[in-house]
């Protein structure tokens, strides 16, 4: 009887991973297959490295291009009791994957078991479930399929139906691999850089005079002075906006606002030049001023910028001495931010005029906080100027992705909202606008089946679409 009755259960149980995949009502379905399935992707923020696509790398085997540098499933890895050996170390490519399966399989409700799937059938065409089971066939197939020319990077990217994407460059970057692929008349994407000034503003950091001494040589101005910085800052900026940049990012612990006089700045500025050990408050100054004064410049140049903050850094003293930075030992950061990111955003806006922004908190206590931020500065300069961004990182989960979404559609206009980004290094990670995609129509589907919108699909279509790709290309201003 009880086998009987189970077997009743799984005709009423939807498959696993399937065409209606995350939505549940009929009108989620038909906004996903009508609206947003084929519309093509923004990535406006990402950490995919321009020499990469330049040089159309081909990938080996499925854990280069899984494994390389993913340090969400290195730290799921870890969480499974997996020597560092398989993770970061000389393991061969095939334990390592081994290691990653068995893994996966554990990670039931979390994101990586979803977008590994999508990622197998999207790109290896397999709609079976890998386990430890599969793995070796697994693990022939896609390797197989790695060695086709359509899964090179550049073909990755054309599959993926991206029309244009933003890699993330430091000031200093003489961004020839951008130029190549711009040169390359066979490749049809955009790869714009992003100004990602943060190795500028760090001045508590060890190597930061050896850093000024690099920038000194590539911006041909000598730096003796803040305002000496300013002038490189400067030169380098309008290098950037002539390879097509219009959009900058920053990298924050949490926000800073310690407003000072140009004269103090230099003294600080100076003092750091001697090697002197600064205050935290000197830091915090001088951080300010960097911002104050690049802020500006980016609303000359109708520049985007982007201001991601709450993260803390390096927890794992001992492991960041032995493996470095971005390798998976960052959490949320509970710093209050809100008070002075908003006198910042003021002081911004009152010297001259707020470029468009976006911002984003690690912690998603701050949901609420910008949300009611981002309606102190909206004008008629554009629809949507201050915008709060996607679910970032540790939130760029179901939950999380819906709890932004309706944050933002509780206290400002969802409509208007600029989509998903990847902020992946890797050429797979397309998959995740599909699955934002399905979360975000599975959510307004939920509103109108309850009778809370109404089932205008002319304006859903608007919605949809927008939120999709639409708003993007106008917000940023990109031509194709």
């Amino acid at each position: 009887m009880q086998r009987k009755i189970s077997k009743q259960l799984e005709v009423f149980m939807k498959a696993f991973m399937d065409q209606d995949f995350l939505l549940s009502t009929e009108i989620a379905k038909e906004l996903y297959h009508n609206f947003a399935e084929t519309m093509p992707i923004i990535d406006y923020h990402c950490h995919i490295q321009p020499r990469e696509i330049a040089q159309d790398r081909q990938f080996e085997n499925i854990t280069q291009i899984w494994l390389g540098e993913d340090h969400y499933k290195w730290r799921q890895m870890r969480s499974n009791g997996v020597e560092e050996y398989y993770i970061t170390g000389e393991a061969p490519d095939r334990e390592k994957f081994q290691k990653w399966v068995e893994t996966l399989e554990m990670a039931i409700g979390n994101p990586l078991y979803h977008w590994s799937h999508l990622e197998l059938q999207r790109y290896f065409g397999y709609t079976g479930v890998l386990n430890q089971n599969t793995a070796q066939d697994v693990w022939e197939i896609c390797n197989a399929r790695l060695k086709e020319t359509s899964m090179s990077a550049k073909n990755l990217i054309k599959q993926s139906n991206v029309r244009l994407l933003c890699t993330t460059d430091d000031p200093m970057d003489d961004l020839k691999w951008h130029r190549i692929i711009k040169e390359d008349k066979s490749f049809d994407v955009q790869v714009l850089p992003t100004w990602r000034p943060d190795k500028i503003l760090n001045i508590e950091k060890s190597d930061y005079l050896d850093y000024l001494e690099k920038l000194s040589e590539v911006a041909d101005v000598e730096i003796h002075t803040f305002q000496d910085l300013k002038k490189a800052m400067t030169k380098r900026l309008k290098y950037f906006q002539s390879m097509g940049c219009c959009i900058s990012d920053h990298g924050f612990d949490f926000m800073v606002y310690a407003p000072a006089k140009e004269e103090e700045i230099e003294k600080i500025f100076a003092l750091r030049l001697l090697h002197k050990e600064l205050s935290v408050e000197n830091i915090r100054k001088f951080k300010t001023a960097c911002m104050l004064f690049l802020a500006e410049k980016y609303e000359e140049l109708d520049w985007v910028m982007q201001l991601h903050y709450g993260c803390k850094r390096d927890n794992n003293g001992k492991m960041y001495r032995k493996i470095g930075a971005d390798t998976g030992f960052d959490c949320m950061s509970d710093i209050a931010s809100g008070t002075q990111l908003v006198d910042f955003l003021n002081e911004v806006n009152e010297r001259k005029n707020l470029p468009k922004t976006i911002l984003y908190s690690l912690n998603p206590r701050d949901d609420a906080l910008i949300g009611t931020i981002i309606g102190c500065f909206q004008n008629s300069d554009a629809v949507g100027k201050i915008q709060q961004g996607s679910a970032w990182w540790f939130n760029d989960h179901k939950g999380g992705m819906v709890r932004q979404m309706t944050s933002l559609a509780n206290l400002g206009l969802l409509g208007n909202f600029i989509g998903m980004l990847t902020d992946s290094r890797s050429f797979l990670s397309y998959s995740r606008h599909e699955y934002f995609r399905r979360i975000l129509c599975e959510l307004i589907g939920s509103w109108v089946e309850k009778g809370e919108y109404p089932k205008d699909m002319r304006v859903l279509e608007k919605i949809v679409q927008g939120i999709s790709y639409n708003n993007a290309m106008e917000y940023f201003g990109f031509h194709l």
